[in-house]
């Protein structure tokens, strides 16, 4: 049951800014041919993990997927909106917000940002 997973403008946006970021680290830790993962590209590899984890099974244990009550669903205000956990037991662990829509077998990603 393979869901589509479709963004929000501001979320599209921190998604290709944190994939930028991983991209230049890579390319700097290359040149500089150094074997250990930057914080930048390890953070990238988590949220694109979960992601594809969402998008495979939103319920899955590890995305630790959980009613989120301080957004607001995009669609439809009386609906649900969601918070998977991109990282855990970190400081300003990542998470992503997200909800079902706006069709059958779509997930919106509404936020992807820091916990507070």
């Amino acid at each position: 049951m393979a869901f589509e997973i479709l963004y929000t403008e501001p979320a599209s946006t921190i998604f290709q800014e944190l994939e930028d970021a991983a991209k230049k680290a890579f390319e700097t830790r290359s040149k500089s041919k150094k074997s250990k993962s930057s914080k930048q590209e390890g953070l990238f590899k988590q949220v694109r993990k979960t992601l594809q984890l969402l998008s495979e099974n939103p319920r899955h244990t590890g995305l630790h997927t959980h009613e989120y009550s301080g957004l607001f669903n995009p669609f439809n205000t009386n609906e649900k909106v969601f918070e998977a956990y991109a990282q855990n037991n970190t400081p300003g662990a990542y998470r992503i917000f997200w909800c079902y829509g706006p069709d059958k077998k779509q997930i919106t990603i509404v936020a992807i940002t820091p916990h507070p």
